[in-house]
This record gives structure tokens, sequence and C-alpha cells, in this order.
């Protein structure tokens, strides 16, 4: 039986572990600085939460979720990260965490639970079972530095183009 508790100081080394391992899968590259910062958020922030997946007493899964306004509703849960450990897979800790998390998202105020995943990613046939597949939705993410080099770039081509240099929140 697969067993989900909030992450604990005593769970550090078994959640670095996990957190690593789902880190070298995806191919991102993280300092021990960013461990420690986010193990701190995980235990400190109430609207940041980690939990522990265990089966037998060996933590196999984590998660990372978090608690965030919503413009139509009350509030909104983004579950950041699920990983099982891949010896670990195929035995129901993927499905119980995600009903966890759905669970206290649900207790705590916020009754939508979304995420993201790679077209690709092992568990989209869990994930489509489970949530709703929006088909033609575009997720798209913005880092200002490599937008603005792409905006320039395109600007460069068009000689008549002006860049405006307005701060958020002026108009």
């Amino acid at each position: 039986m697969v067993e989900i508790g909030f992450l604990t100081e005593s769970d550090r080394v078994g959640w670095e572990a996990l957190a690593r391992g789902k880190d070298a899968y995806f191919k991102v590259g993280r300092s021990d600085d960013s461990y420690e910062r986010t193990w701190r958020r995980l235990l400190d922030d109430e609207r940041i939460r980690g939990v522990a997946a265990r089966l037998d007493g060996r933590m196999v899964g984590i998660a990372h979720y978090l608690f965030h306004a919503s413009v139509w509703y009350s509030e909104k849960c983004y579950l950041a990260d699920l990983f099982v450990d891949p010896e670990a897979r195929r035995q129901g800790v993927a499905t119980a965490v995600i009903e966890w998390v759905a669970r206290d998202a649900e207790e705590n105020g916020s009754p939508g639970l979304y995420w993201n995943t790679l077209e690709d990613a092992p568990a989209r046939a869990l994930y489509d079972r489970l949530g709703r597949f929006h088909e033609g939705l575009i997720l798209y993410t913005y880092r200002r530095e490599a937008s603005r080099a792409a905006v320039e770039a395109e600007a460069g081509s068009h000689a008549s183009a002006v860049l405006p240099e307005q701060q958020p929140g002026s108009r």
C-alpha cells in the first residue's frame, strides 16, 4: 500500500535523491543552493507544499505543489513536480499522489488541480486517464532576455520597428 504524507526534516536525504533523479531525467542542472532553497520553501512556506510517497516504508516518490490566486476562481492548485523512482513505477504511486494532492487542494479551498507534462512523457497514459487533456491548448513561457533578443532580431529586419522601454506597471 502507498503511504503519502507531507515532507518533514527527516525526509531531506530521500527527497534530494528523488529531486536530483527528476532533474537528471529531464536534463535540468541545478546548484546545491537551489536544492537547499527549494527544501526550505517546501517546509516553511504555507502555500508551497511537498509530499513523499512510500512503499513498504521506503520513499519512492515526491510531489511539489502550490496554491495561487485565480482570476475566475477562488484559488487554484498547481502540481509543479511529480516524480516516482523508476523501480517503483506502475504500482499506483503516481495515481495515489495525484489523488492525495487533489484532496488536499480541495480541503484548502482549491478545487482545481492542474499540471503540465511533456508530449512524449511516459506518464501521459496515466495523466490522460486521471485528468482532462485540452486538445489544442499551447503552453508558452516567457523569459524577458530571450524574448527581447528575438524581438530585436525581428526589429533588425524591419527598419521602422521601435522597442518601447516601458517599465512594468507604467502606461
